[in-house]
């Protein structure tokens, strides 16, 4: 009986509804833990997963079966959930709707990991507006800059 064999790697990118910085560095990494149980328990592989108050990044080895939709509607539900529970804010917390996936190869891994772990310091260059649009453009996905993220300039 044949099996099924892939290589599929998608990074999604995700903000904070009204791009508030809510993620504080104090429970970032209890949340990262937790959407990582949640991709791993969907059966899925998590490479690595990072970001700022505003937004995340989240790199995946996904098998075909899985419906990338889903997963993420999964991780925002949970996650806002845990974070509500948790009480991590003040204020209710919600993900944005929406989010922007992107495919890379197999030789692109290490070099996508690296760009992951490094947004702390990436983001003092380049504002998230400014590389949310440039993965657009270097993906060359057509979009309507009225469904975009709603930005806070």
């Amino acid at each position: 009986m044949a099996d099924t064999y892939s290589q599929i790697y998608i990074q999604v990118v995700f903000s904070v509804q009204n791009r508030k910085a809510l993620i504080h560095e104090s429970w970032e990494d209890e949340l990262y833990k937790y959407i990582t149980g949640i991709i791993q328990n969907k059966g899925q592989k998590l490479i690595v997963i990072n970001g700022m108050p505003d937004h995340i990044h989240i790199f995946i080895g996904m098998k075909p079966n899985c419906c990338l939709s889903d997963l993420v509607r999964e991780i925002k539900k949970s996650s806002n959930s845990f974070i509500n529970e948790k009480q991590f804010t003040t204020i209710p917390f919600y993900w944005q709707e929406g989010f922007g996936a992107f495919s890379y190869s197999f030789s692109h891994i290490d070099k996508v990991v690296q760009y992951i772990k490094n947004q702390k310091t990436h983001h003092q260059k380049k504002t998230f507006k400014e590389e949310y649009l440039e993965f657009l453009e270097k993906f060359k996905i057509e979009h309507k800059d009225e469904y975009l993220f709603e930005w806070l300039d």
